[in-house]
Formats: C-alpha cells, structure tokens, sequence
C-alpha cells in the first residue's frame, strides 16, 4: 500500500470537466511553479469528463487514501462539488474567496475545494488554491476558547454519519454532545 501523498509534502491531485479546464491549468501551472507536485487526472481538453465524472474521478484518490487534498473545477464549482461530495471521505468545499476557501480548511477540515471557471478570474483562483492548501485545522484561531475542539466535533460527525442510525433516533444524533465554545475573539476577520 502506498502512503498518502500530503499537502506537507507538497502534493496535490487536481481534476476538470471543460468548463473548468483552462482554470485548473493556470492553478496546476502556478502550484507547479511554487513547488508543488501536481497529479492532473483531466489532462486533455478534449476528453475532460462530464462534470459530475471529474468531481467522481478526483474525489476517488482521496476516498481511496491516495491524496489528503485536492482542488477541482468546472463551470461554476457546484456541480463537481455536489459529485464530489457523494464519495465516502470527500469533505468538499466550493469557494469564490480567499477567506472562504482556507475557512474551509481551518473550521470544516475539507479537504477537496472546487472553483467555478464562468466567475472566478485566474489570480484569485491561485490565491485560493494557496489559501486551501497551506491550512490546517484549528490555524489561526488557537485564541478562541473551544474552537477546535467545536470543529472537529463537527467533522466527526460528518465523516461518520450512518443516516439509517440518524432515522432510527428519530432524526437526531445519538451523541448530542456540544463542545464549550468560547466568545469569538475582538479583532477576529473571519
């Protein structure tokens, strides 16, 4: 079994349908020429998958243990985020900002970010690609009380929720427990 290819290690797996190929390109460019190493599982236009099958492809090497992050696109971001999403391990995120996508990373722990080609311009893609990849759970807010552990109750949860259990309590968790969450900081941004 082969170890998982990490952002530590400063590697990535990346993925497009056509709408979303000529960003992924500028990213896994502008990633490539910050060091990183870069897996691209759409590598030609012409035979970029329906956008769904991208979001499956690219969320598979991270189901199977293969990648710990990775980035994928297609027109608006929503379509290969919702197929992404579908693949057991697979926390996808969809941001057009910067704070958003290493929010993703910092409170919800995802650990596949999509970007939409139609509105998010090539240097704010980067920028995000960046803000992603180089955040960590909990950074960055180690000053609020409980923050982490709030947050990864919450990826807990998700990462280990069974829905037919969920049903049978009456559509609630079993373990209700919420963690003590301080008052947010003075001075916090987001």
């Amino acid at each position: 079994m082969t170890s998982v290819k990490t952002v530590r290690d400063r590697c990535v797996v990346v993925g497009a349908d056509f709408a979303g190929y000529p960003l992924k390109e500028a990213v896994k460019a502008h990633l490539a020429e910050r060091g990183w190493t870069v897996e691209d599982l759409t590598p030609n236009l012409e035979t970029a998958p329906m956008y769904q099958r991208a979001g499956f492809l690219v969320a598979s090497r991270i189901a199977e243990g293969e990648y710990e992050r990775a980035l994928a696109f297609c027109g608006t971001g929503m379509g290969i985020h919702i197929a992404a999403s579908k693949l057991p391990h697979v926390h996808a995120a969809l941001a057009e900002s910067v704070p958003a996508a290493r929010r993703a990373v910092t409170a919800n722990n995802a650990n596949l970010l999509a970007m939409g080609a139609y509105w998010t311009g090539t240097r704010l893609a980067e920028a995000m690609a960046d803000a992603f990849l180089e955040a960590s759970l909990g950074e960055g807010y180690e000053n609020w009380v409980g923050f982490l552990e709030y947050h990864k109750l919450g990826y807990e949860e998700v990462e280990n929720f069974d829905y037919a259990a969920y049903r049978a309590n009456g559509f609630q968790v079993a373990d209700p427990r919420v963690p003590l969450l301080g008052d947010e900081p003075e001075g916090l941004a987001y």
